[in-house]
């Protein structure tokens, strides 16, 4: 028995997972009288009808049973599906003589000649459920592939499996454009092969057209290959799928093709629901379309919708930036990207206050933006529950942790389209999160591009007195401290400049703060206890309850570190009962460690594991790794001085696993 199927391709590889799940799934397909249908689906240039046809291949060799394949656009007429040419097709390929005239008869006719026999149906470019359904088979023995752009959600009940198709990992895609280009160039460049591939994003059909390209190239050296090659993907597109694409593009509502080619101006970020509503700025309906409509052409990458956030896949980002170019309008993206960014700030704003509490900030809030939907935190200030209250912290302690690479993205961004007010004001959200997360690669070169905005700004002497000291941590915490007391030298020149606010004498005292901090990170505790002392001074003169809780728990470090664990343990015995009082989570748990390690040196360990525990739980709901794995620390020397050997090393093990997530171990 023959099959409709073409020529196999010269080159096929991996997908094999794929093809598992299509003959697991078929061996415990049980419906005696429905085919089995499978959902290839993703955008061109995966190799989708590549791996149906291979799937079919095998099938036909276990089975010898009919297949059948058609190419559904080939049957459409101004956009829809003729289901009745199809049927006629389908049912010429089984050798009928007489097609019934009327759709209703011709399914029936279709139906009594599939109904009794094994086969495989390939349909390719299959867009909705409704319009496959009347071309399955009534046989349990029968297989339908149906290549796609997006999911078939309702195919069959639900029953269908449905299987995502991704790109190529680089190992994978070296295998091909090995076997597509047998050339010692690439074995004599590991490194220029290593660039071709990347450029091609792990995409199949990118691949093939660099093997061609290779070839049509022998005597020229890759460097200059690379060159052109990423030129012609990024100004052209691949010629092999860009018509396929820009079909699938033009097909979309204007409002889906609008989110397309917005997403393509946020690069390198995945964005949560509201965060792509505030993008598109037609409301969260509007978005929820266009997010449902990109995601059945196969426009959403795969992996970050099913966490619940979305981006364009690498591979269509050229594709929606060049669609932008013909296409929109003028200040579309500048409008939109602004619109984002103040979102962005308004919500991290939010989510800073309901973390952090009140404390020293420069930025005024940012009002709500009516064109998306807030990002799902609470206030704890309006839970009754304490255990509720912390829990609304925690979660928006999480957000930012989640939304980390949106902040810093929305830093760059506002930075460099001369939007430095919004810059500046990012950099409040980001401190709180870096208190948590400090040894975070990024932070420094963000603090610096806000603090360089802050500048430019010129306006706000505030803002550059604040971004400077920001800007100052992050280098001392990252070892390049002379660069950190150039920064705070600024910050103090600015400092005398501020006014008579409370504000403006809170950021003094800050920067003395900081300024003995620094001396601490050097080594010199005694000049750090004295900036501490001045620095609390000032703060009890605002008057100022927090920022004196802070310098008391900076003072009993500082005692810890001269030796003084008597005088440490009554300070940071303070601080941490003002903390509790004053519902400050964070600082709870930073002064309970503290005043752990006192006790500890004291020899008081028994009252010392209390408030470790406390805080290594605050530092896991907080997901802080780097707190955890110091909380950690101090409960193995507290379980080495009671003589517990084995929890000592358990909690040496964990702390030194959560620095080893981060390189720090």
């Amino acid at each position: 028995m023959t099959t409709e199927l073409p020529p196999e391709i010269a080159h096929f590889v991996d997908r094999e997972d794929e093809t598992a799940q299509v003959f697991a799934g078929l061996e415990e397909w049980t419906a005696p009288n429905r085919a089995f249908p499978v959902v290839l689906w993703g955008p061109a240039g995966l190799g989708r009808t590549e791996l149906a046809h291979r799937i079919a291949r095998t099938w036909y060799a276990r089975t010898g049973g009919r297949v059948l394949t058609a190419d559904l656009d080939r049957f459409r007429l101004r956009g829809r599906l003729d289901a009745g040419d199809v049927l006629g097709h389908l049912l010429n390929s089984l050798e009928v003589e007489t097609l019934a005239a009327r759709l209703d008869d011709r399914s029936r006719q279709f139906w009594r000649k599939t109904g009794d026999e094994p086969l495989i149906l390939v349909l390719d470019n299959a867009k909705y459920d409704s319009e496959v359904a009347p071309l399955l088979p009534p046989s349990g023995t029968a297989v339908v592939i149906l290549v796609s752009r997006g999911p078939l959600p309702d195919l069959a009940d639900g029953t269908a499996l449905e299987i995502a198709l991704s790109s190529f990992p680089e190992s994978v895609s070296l295998e091909l454009l090995g076997l597509l280009v047998r050339d010692r160039r690439l074995a004599a460049d590991p490194a220029a092969a290593r660039e071709l591939v990347r450029l091609c994003s792990g995409l199949p059909a990118a691949l093939h057209a660099v093997g061609g390209w290779v070839r049509r190239n022998p005597l020229l050296p890759l460097s200059r290959l690379i060159t052109e090659l990423s030129t012609q993907f990024k100004e052209k597109g691949i010629s092999e799928v860009e018509s396929l694409w820009d079909e699938t593009y033009t097909e979309l509502r204007p409002e889906a093709a609008l989110l397309y080619r917005l997403l393509a101006g946020v690069p390198d970020i995945s964005l949560t629901r509201e965060a792509a509503a505030a993008l598109l700025g037609l409301g969260d309906e509007a978005c929820d379309d266009a997010l449902q409509e990109l995601n059945r052409a196969g426009f959403l990458d795969l992996l970050h919708r099913e966490n619940g956030r979305i981006r364009l896949p690498e591979w269509l980002g050229d594709h929606a930036r060049r669609r932008a170019r013909l296409d929109a309008a003028d200040g579309e993206l500048a409008t939109a990207q602004l619109r984002f960014v103040r979102w962005v700030l308004h919500q991290s704003q939010l989510a800073d206050r309901f973390a952090a509490g009140p404390r020293l900030t420069v930025a005024d809030d940012v009002l709500e933006r009516e064109e998306a939907p807030d990002a799902l935190l609470e206030n704890p200030e309006e839970a009754t529950d304490p255990a509720v209250a912390e829990a609304r912290k925690l979660r928006a302690a999480r957000w930012l942790y989640e939304e980390r690479h949106t902040l810093f993205a929305c830093v760059r961004l506002a930075h460099a389209r001369g939007w430095d007010e919004e810059a500046w004001q990012l950099s409040e959200p980001v401190w709180t999160f870096f208190l948590d997360h400090p040894h975070q690669t990024d932070v420094s070169e963000v603090f610096r591009t806000a603090n360089e905005s802050a500048v430019r700004a010129g306006n706000n002497i505030p803002a550059i007195v604040r971004t400077y000291s920001q800007l100052a941590r992050s280098l001392w915490q990252s070892g390049r401290t002379d660069e950190a007391g150039d920064a705070l030298r600024h910050a103090a020149a600015g400092a005398r400049m501020l006014g008579d606010s409370v504000r403006d004498a809170k950021l003094r005292a800050s920067v003395v703060e900081f300024r003995g901090t620094l001396s601490g990170v050097r080594g010199d505790w005694a000049s750090a206890v004295q900036d501490f002392e001045e620095s609390r001074d000032l703060h009890r003169a605002i008057p100022n309850p927090y920022g004196e809780m802070l310098l008391t728990y900076r003072l009993g470090e500082a005692h810890l570190k001269l030796g003084d664990p008597e005088t440490a343990a009554d300070l940071l015995s303070l601080a941490h009962a003002t903390a509790l009082t004053q519902g400050r989570a964070r600082m709870t748990g930073r002064t309970g460690l503290a005043l752990g390690q006192a006790l500890c040196q004291v020899g008081r360990t028994a009252e010392a594991r209390g408030f470790v525990e406390a805080s290594l739980d605050a530092a896991r709901g907080r997901k802080s790794d780097l707190g955890a794995a110091g909380a950690l620390d101090v409960l193995a020397r507290i379980a080495d001085d009671e003589g517990n050997t084995g929890e000592a090393e358990e909690h040496r093990n964990a702390a030194e696993e959560l620095r080893r997530r981060h390189g720090l171990a």
